[in-house]
């Protein structure tokens, strides 16, 4: 194996490792509550992830037993890899970007508006066809009624700081001003008309606030956050897979060369 193949190798080996944090990425946004209820998002970190260690795999084979064909394949469908990588982080924080959070007198944990999050994100997600299909699974999930093992007394609720989600499904809005019994149960509204979910809000625990656009604002808001967190992985991971691309086609040009030398070198002896 020429050296240029031995540095090719290594390479891979980096971009191996590499993908790594990606499927580790992919697999911890896959199993938070919202990403499973919100079936779209769950998978293309995880997908990319093992896309690049297979490639990457192909990729060492390719330079440790001197493939040329399959260094080549390696190439092209690394080439390809990178390119969606980059059009999935562009993609992602720009629907992403917008932010519906704003702040509560009073309360340590903040609310959303729907109307704050980008059309696409918020089109995608609570569109009446998709809802649908994710307002049962939240109910069925654990996320509000953790609350209630979590804090006892009204200080302690409202000094938390509260996932999006949370803020949104498992309690009414603090505008209605329903009075403090549990984290999920709420009574006497001193202001019912000010939002159109202070209707919405149920004791029911299977009800909730699961029909409120601020439920649907809390799960855009857990989704933006998740996401710009592994986001974060992702910049690191495709600038380390760029670099490793530009020296691994440097170091395939340079093992053709080396190549065409040595059956130059054969032929004239």
């Amino acid at each position: 194996m020429g050296v240029s193949n031995n540095i090719t190798a290594v390479l891979n080996f980096v971009a191996i490792i590499c993908s790594i944090p990606i499927i580790a990425s992919g697999i911890w946004l896959a199993s938070k509550p919202d990403n499973e209820c919100v079936a779209n998002f769950r998978w293309p970190i995880l997908i990319m992830g093992l896309l690049i260690l297979l490639v990457s795999l192909a990729g060492f084979v390719g330079a440790y037993w001197n493939k040329q064909g399959l260094l080549a394949l390696y190439l092209f469908s690394m080439a390809l890899l990178i390119a969606l990588l980059l059009i999935l982080l562009v993609f992602a924080f720009v629907v992403t970007r917008p932010d519906g959070a704003y702040d509560v007198p009073g309360r340590a944990y903040k609310e959303y508006n729907l109307r704050g999050f980008s059309s696409w994100f918020r089109n995608r997600v609570t569109g009446s066809g998709s809802w649908h299909k994710i307002r049962p699974c939240l109910a069925a999930s654990d996320v509000c009624t953790k609350l209630t093992l979590n804090y006892i007394t009204a200080d302690q609720f409202f000094a938390s700081h509260i996932s999006p989600l949370q803020s949104g499904c498992c309690k009414p809005p603090t505008v209605c001003g329903y009075s403090f019994v549990s984290p999920v149960l709420w009574t006497n509204p001193v202001n019912p008309t000010a939002d159109p979910d202070c209707y919405s809000w149920n004791n029911d625990q299977n009800q909730l606030c699961y029909d409120c656009n601020a439920c649907k604002a809390g799960l855009l808001g857990n989704l933006r956050k998740e996401w710009r967190k592994a986001n974060i992985i992702l910049i690191v991971a495709v600038v380390v897979l760029i670099w490793v691309y530009v020296i691994a086609c440097s170091a395939f040009r340079n093992a053709q060369t080396e190549d065409l030398f040595t059956r130059y070198k054969q032929g004239w002896v």
